[in-house]
């Protein structure tokens, strides 16, 4: 037979047992009640309120930092096609006169030249010598034209700044040719469409 003191413990166990079983069915009870309760419900509502707008104002940024991207692509792009235009012109042109010193520094020569040949129309002598003048002339004039320079035709032109430079004035021996060029003292020259040297000539007045 038991005794009554070990009875008298185990009857205590039990019972404090039993009441630890209720005190936790109760606090689980209050848990689940408040996580079902609508103040719970009511900050759910909030956190997704706030995550949407969270989300919103990346998407802003996002396209706002797009557009600067792309505005700052389509600057590049016209900077750098205007840049290569620029710079292929830059070539164009360059290979156009790339001659331009040499051929301005033949025209001396030029004059020469044609101030012999003016001297020799009035020498009947030494024809053989003129022949040869003549011909080497020819050649260097050739030689020049093929390279892109062509003398300006001026007599008898209306008077341009752009084209003439006037050495002084003569009475015109007629009045259609007042403001008209009546004789060059020095002709002058394009390279292609640049003008290298103007016509240094006599307006009739």
């Amino acid at each position: 037979m038991m005794p009554k003191k070990k009875q008298h413990n185990q009857v205590t166990d039990s019972k404090e047992s039993k009441n630890k079983h209720i005190t936790d069915t109760a606090d689980l009870k209050e848990g689940s009640a408040a996580d079902s309760s609508p103040e719970n419900g009511a900050g759910n509502k909030a956190d997704d309120t706030f995550a949407t707008d969270k989300s919103g104002k990346e998407i802003k940024d996002l396209t706002e930092k797009l557009a600067e991207m792309q505005d700052r692509y389509l600057r590049l792009s016209a900077e750098f096609d205007n840049y290569r235009k620029r710079t292929l012109r830059e070539k164009i042109e360059l290979s156009k006169y790339a001659g331009e010193n040499l051929l301005t520094g033949f025209l001396p020569f030029i004059d020469d030249f044609e101030r012999a040949l003016k001297h020799m129309d009035t020498c009947e002598e030494d024809a053989p010598l003129k022949e040869g003048v003549i011909l080497i002339y020819q050649k260097l004039t050739e030689f020049l034209k093929q390279n892109g320079l062509k003398e300006i035709e001026s007599r008898d032109a209306p008077f341009n700044v752009d084209l003439h430079e006037a050495v002084g004035t003569v009475p015109a021996p007629e009045t259609g040719k007042k403001g008209k060029i009546i004789e060059v003292i020095l002709k002058g020259y394009y390279l292609q469409d640049k003008v290298i040297r103007h016509s240094k000539v006599l307006v009739g007045e």
